[in-house]
């Protein structure tokens, strides 16, 4: 028996990096998943292959988070599977930038991906979810949505504004609604970009945090999975920081 039996969870941006890791965590733990993506149909298909080569169930929908038809349609092929249990509303991009050189499109361009994406997204679950016991959304903020950093300052705004919107939720779908966040902090994925960093600056990422590393994928995938699970009934509103120390609000 896994802790998500019977299960329907939608996965936003999940052809990689920490939803990819949601994806296969919540699958081996018994739930269907839906995956959702805006580029990289190859991921996406062999996220769906791994899945099933372990004997789990899921699904993946291209769709962009900033189209609201594109979420209308990606909702209505949810509905045909069954009712939407867990929504883990993890799409986002990142821009490093100094503000003086961010332009208008900048800005548009990330807030539309970041928050009208988790909007259009939240909404069409939340709509689905109101009034059903035991429904779920977990919003993927960031530690910078704390502290802030130079260069990020249009990210980080944009991961505030997550983070007000799970606790607006949480108070309007409560108490039939969980609605919570985890906001990781440095994490080994293609947004990090490791590979193509240079050790001086990988190392002060690594120092960033008290426990002196970049976190893996899966280490948030844990939380989420307790995010979704039996576990977690009390807890709606909060925002939970997987961040190795680096921010401890």
């Amino acid at each position: 028996m896994g802790q998500l039996d019977g299960k329907i969870a939608l996965i936003t941006g999940a052809s990689r990096g920490i939803g990819k890791a949601i994806a296969e965590t919540f699958a081996t733990e018994g739930a269907t998943v839906v995956l959702s993506y805006r580029s990289g149909a190859d991921e996406a298909a062999a996220v769906v292959a791994t899945i099933e080569a372990q004997g789990g169930k899921a699904i993946a929908i291209a769709a962009d988070v900033a189209d609201e038809q594109q979420i209308l349609s990606l909702f209505k092929a949810v509905d045909e599977i069954g009712p939407l249990d867990i929504l883990v509303n993890n799409a986002g991009v990142i821009l490093e930038k100094p503000l003086l050189e961010t332009s208008a499109d900048d800005f548009d361009w990330l807030m539309n991906i970041n928050v009208r994406g988790q909007f259009l997204v939240g909404r069409e679950a939340l709509r689905r979810m109101n009034g059903r016991d035991g429904s779920r959304v977990i919003n993927i903020s960031s530690d910078l949505s704390f502290g802030g950093r130079e260069d990020f300052s249009v990210y980080c705004a944009s991961k505030g504004a997550i983070n007000t919107l799970t606790k607006s939720w949480a108070r309007e779908f409560a108490p039939h609604v969980l609605v919570n966040a985890i906001a990781p902090g440095p994490i080994d994925t293609d947004m990090l970009d490791l590979d193509n960093m240079s050790a001086e600056w990988a190392e002060m990422e690594k120092q960033l945090t008290v426990l002196k590393r970049i976190g893996t994928p899966e280490e948030i995938s844990a939380v989420a999975l307790f995010l979704a699970g039996s576990g977690s009934t009390y807890l709606t509103g909060q925002i939970i920081g997987p961040n190795g120390g680096s921010v401890m609000p």
